[in-house]
């Protein structure tokens, strides 16, 4: 019974496309390219969407008593979504100055938004064009009704373009009517990881940072030159196993990197070894 039941059912299938002529298969097509794409959207936007920001905020936090920007770096860099590399560009800070973070973060946000959005505009035309496809085939079954009633009035021809006109139209509209929802769905999904964008960017605009640097050489000229440096705060020599010089800074006032500060003064090379950042 059931089985006789669904050998009807794709019978009946095969044999709408087989009477409704090249427009139905046309819909048919652009209404699985469609769906394909809706899907394959809704995949990669929900795998990216696993971790929250404020998850991944609290591992930055955790990480940072621990062992600074760097632990913090190493501990969200498995999770590979838009929050995470944009926060882990502002891990970066005093390592790099902040134009350049702000530009690498501009950048990823281009991309990430890019890799979002690809797609859509695709599936929001085929949402749209579906019931105009099934528009042409509903003249076409018309003119086809017609054209049999010129010639003569022959009930089987009649009916065959009737059914054209109703199959096409009632296709596109079935295809319009499930890319429609599923757009909008994908567009919410969007909309919610921007949001986490914007909420991580917030979250991390650090007030505050002290790093640990060590040169090799030339120790006074570049204490020296990271006080006359704007954006720092406070310097001093420390006795330090693996550093020798403590530094504090406003992040957002800092125009060249830590080592470049120093390496453009004193022509030294200067290494970050702990660097952590505070709200």
């Amino acid at each position: 019974m059931i089985v006789e039941y669904i050998m009807n059912f794709f019978q009946n299938i095969v044999d709408i496309f087989n009477n409704g002529g090249i427009m139905t298969y046309i819909i048919l097509f652009v209404g699985v390219y469609g769906f394909i794409l809706c899907i394959q959207k809704i995949r990669y936007l929900k795998k990216i969407s696993k971790i929250d920001a404020t998850e991944i905020f609290g591992i930055v936090t955790t990480s940072m008593e621990k062992g600074g920007a760097v632990e913090a770096l190493k501990q969200i860099n498995s999770f590979k979504n838009p929050v995470s590399r944009i926060i882990s560009e502002t891990l970066k800070i005093g390592y790099k100055n902040k134009v350049e973070v702000e530009e690498s973060m501009e950048q990823i946000f281009i991309v990430e938004v890019a890799k979002m959005t690809k797609g859509l505009n695709t599936i929001k035309t085929i949402a749209e064009l579906a019931p105009f496809l099934g528009l042409i085939g509903t003249v076409i079954g018309i003119w086809m009704t017609f054209r049999a009633l010129g010639v003569s009035a022959n009930a089987t021809a009649m009916s065959k373009g009737i059914y054209v006109a109703l199959t096409t139209t009632i296709l596109g509209l079935f295809v319009a009517i499930v890319l429609l929802p599923l757009f909008t769905y994908i567009q919410s999904l969007i909309d919610t990881e921007m949001d986490k964008i914007e909420l991580a960017t917030k979250m991390t605009n650090w007030g505050y940072a002290v790093c640990k640097v060590r040169v090799d050489s030339n120790l006074e000229c570049a204490l020296e030159a990271l006080q006359e440096a704007e954006g720092v705060v406070n310097t001093r020599m420390i006795s330090d196993p693996y550093a020798n010089i403590k530094v504090s800074f406003k992040p957002s006032m800092l125009d060249k990197s830590i080592s470049n500060i120093i390496l453009e003064k004193c022509n030294v090379n200067a290494e970050i070894i702990e660097s952590k950042l505070k709200q």
